[in-house]
């Protein structure tokens, strides 16, 4: 059985491909954590969860469980600073065109 419940934490992301997402992401930074110990250098963030989880995919999926994982667009959440995100979830920033109005060659 896998723990924590799958269907709980849908709850928390708004749907699977979010909290595929989320949860990939935190993996990467906890694994970058891991292996930046012993430098003396380093700005990753360590996991958040105490847990017995060796794989960083599971403890992300408890530091998710735990909310201490949120996503931007989390249900629920504000929005910090009124940031937009595109399609995809990246950060859209003031200054990107993402209106063609303004570009000559748009039809």
């Amino acid at each position: 059985m896998i723990e924590p419940q799958v269907e709980g934490l849908l709850d928390r992301a708004g749907s699977k491909f979010s909290l595929v997402t989320l949860a990939a992401r935190r993996a990467r930074q906890i694994n970058d954590y891991v292996h930046q110990l012993g430098r003396t250098s380093g700005g990753a963030i360590p996991p958040q969860v105490a847990s017995n989880a060796s794989k960083p995919l599971s403890i992300a999926f408890e530091e998710i469980a735990a909310d201490k994982i949120l996503p931007v667009n989390a249900p629920g959440r504000d929005n910090p600073a009124g940031v937009q995100l595109d399609d995809e979830g990246h950060v859209v920033h003031p200054g990107d065109a993402s209106d063609d109005s303004d570009d000559p060659t748009a039809g």
